[in-house]
């Protein structure tokens, strides 16, 4: 397997002046389900083919520094939908089947934002933000959804499988509904739907095309298992393969019906692969879905819009997933009072820079916390154990400069203690032995030791 970490170009002004007279842009993302970092084509991976992807990252700017806000599926999503450090609603850990607990409905999500704009607004596929009515996608600024509640399910339709009721169940809307062949190729075909029927009403549309590929349950179609027989991971990379082939389908939508010009796209992963037990991988960095270090936290992502970002572009800036949500509003010129409560930036302002500033980020999940400044990194596991890490020139994270550089790490202490001070407690935590585990995996890592555990079942009795 051929994989590189590609040099790192910082461009200076990579974006066309626009006016606010220009009509507004539809807005569209795309985000992956647990793909490991390195796993596309445009990352520098030979053996998982994107081709579409690639094309779509040569049509604009892919970012080499993006992080998400969470390194499990739902707090990394209400992140995303709110702009905001879910841990400031307490949206912290992730949803559990036995959880009281869910989105709060009160935040104001980007569909909800952008509706006050005349956007018709969508989400195909995934939710993963709680199962009650006032979490539903319909009550949180959506006008049309078709997809699943939970936060995952099987590629295939099995009627014989489908319980009565289950969160796991496809609906349209409220409504069970049933479908034929790869979920994949569905979620592709419904927005495609989407977007032409929203042609037709000539007004903005806002999708969150939501994707479970490549999460669990390792399925895929026989056609494409054939086509990657050879492939160590044929699986995975059947999986990669088709989440792509639906993502061509929706570009090629937009630019037959003259919509790909004035479409802002972001392509991203909820978080990072998951453990070295699976097919994915966070090459080239350590840790993985479920902690704090890079493998976990850092995404590929990619954003396009025609004549307004230049194409094939790399920038090194820091980015977040929560920046999407202020730059979608800031650019279809949402009231700011939609953004009061906004943590993230307008990536255009920051594209335009010629100075980048790589400004502080947050991470926390129960027990584990964790600041990124500049070069420099700080993971604290129970308010006492830490590391230090200069990303920079150890971006393995594994030369832990906590005493060689007190001082440093001091400040990034205090910055992460500050910022703590301005978020609630966790309104659920996870599954006690998954919290026991992933405490081992921490103090493994932080001690560069071999890994004891990987999920509960490692455990020995």
């Amino acid at each position: 397997m051929k994989i590189f970490i590609k040099s790192i170009l910082i461009i200076p002004f990579l974006i066309v002046t626009f006016s606010c007279t220009d009509s507004k842009p539809n807005i569209l993302i795309i985000l992956a389900d647990d793909a490991g970092y390195s796993d596309f084509g445009f990352m520098g991976s030979d053996e998982i083919k994107t081709p579409n992807l690639d094309k779509l990252a040569s049509d604009g700017v892919t970012f080499n520094n993006a992080y998400v806000s969470a390194s499990v599926c739902s707090p990394s999503r209400a992140g995303l939908l709110t702009g905001m450090y879910q841990q400031r609603f307490g949206h912290e850990c992730n949803l559990d089947s036995d959880v009281n607990n869910s989105f709060d409905p009160n935040q104001i999500t980007i569909a909800e934002a952008l509706k006050t704009k005349g956007y018709r607004t969508g989400l195909i596929g995934k939710w993963h933000l709680g199962d009650k009515k006032q979490n539903h996608p319909l009550n949180n600024g959506f006008d049309y959804f078709w997809g699943f509640i939970s936060g995952a399910r099987n590629y295939f339709y099995n009627p014989s499988e489908e319980s009565r009721n289950s969160i796991r169940n496809v609906v349209e809307n409220n409504s069970p509904t049933k479908f034929d062949g790869y979920l994949t190729d569905v979620l592709g075909d419904k927005a495609v739907d989407f977007i032409e029927k929203n042609h037709q009403s000539n007004s903005p549309f806002f999708l969150f095309l939501s994707f479970n590929a490549p999460h669990t349950p390792m399925q895929a179609k026989k056609e494409v298992l054939e086509k990657f027989k050879d492939n160590p991971r044929k699986v995975y990379a059947s999986m990669m393969w088709s989440m792509d082939e639906a993502i061509g389908s929706v570009i090629n939508e937009l630019k037959e019906n003259g919509q790909y010009n004035n479409t802002i796209i972001y392509f991203l992963s909820d978080n990072g692969a998951t453990s070295s037990k699976s097919s994915s991988s966070p090459f080239p960095f350590k840790g993985w879905k479920g902690n704090q270090y890079e493998g976990g936290i850092k995404t590929p992502m990619i954003m396009t819009w025609k004549n307004k970002i230049k194409p094939n572009t790399q920038f090194n800036g820091f980015i977040s997933s929560l920046d999407i949500f202020k730059t979608s509003l800031e650019v279809s010129n949402v009231d700011k009072s939609s953004m009061k409560n906004a943590d993230g930036k307008n990536i255009m302002i920051s594209l335009n820079n010629k100075t980048i500033e790589n400004e502080d980020l947050f991470w926390r999940k129960d027990k584990m916390a964790t600041v990124r400044s500049g070069n420099y990194k700080l993971i604290r596991l129970n308010d006492t154990s830490t590391v230090l890490y200069n990303i920079k020139k150890n971006y393995y994270e594994d030369l832990d400069l906590k005493t060689k550089e007190s001082n440093i790490h001091d400040s990034l202490f205090k910055k992460l203690s500050n910022w703590e001070m301005s978020l609630i407690k966790p309104n659920w935590i996870e599954n006690k032995n998954w919290n026991i585990v992933t405490e081992m995996i921490y103090q493994d890592l932080m001690s560069n030791k071999e890994i004891r555990a990987f999920s509960p079942k490692d455990i020995k009795k």
